[in-house]
């Protein structure tokens, strides 16, 4: 595990995810010579018959989604996820995989 300091260089609620066929959250991340994405939600589609998930799964996802962002709009002492541009963070990385980030607190 090594981990990374950096800032939210980007952020946006909207289409995301795989495809785009997801809405939610995107983040990119990124110091110096380093970047990496992060995505929070779920597809945006409504469901089919041969999807492995509920209508009820999505609405949870996107309800927990929220409730995420709002934690991390305190944590970041912002109220609009535009804001978030350039909060300063650090990342976990295993290898090349982002296991997690979170808002450098203590600097803000």
């Amino acid at each position: 595990m090594r981990k990374e300091i950096g800032k939210i260089q980007e952020v946006w609620f909207g289409k995301g995810g795989y495809q785009d066929a997801c809405i939610g959250i995107t983040f990119t991340l990124g110091g110096d010579g380093w970047g990496v994405g992060d995505f929070w939600g779920t597809w945006a589609m409504k469901r089919s018959s041969g999807c492995q998930w509920t209508e009820q799964d999505r609405k949870d996802t996107l309800g927990e989604t929220c409730m995420k962002i709002v934690e991390l709009l305190e944590k970041a002492k912002k109220d609009d996820i535009s804001k978030l541009k350039n909060v300063p963070v650090e990342c976990v990385f295993d290898g090349q995989l982002l296991k997690s980030w979170r808002v450098l607190t203590e600097v803000l």
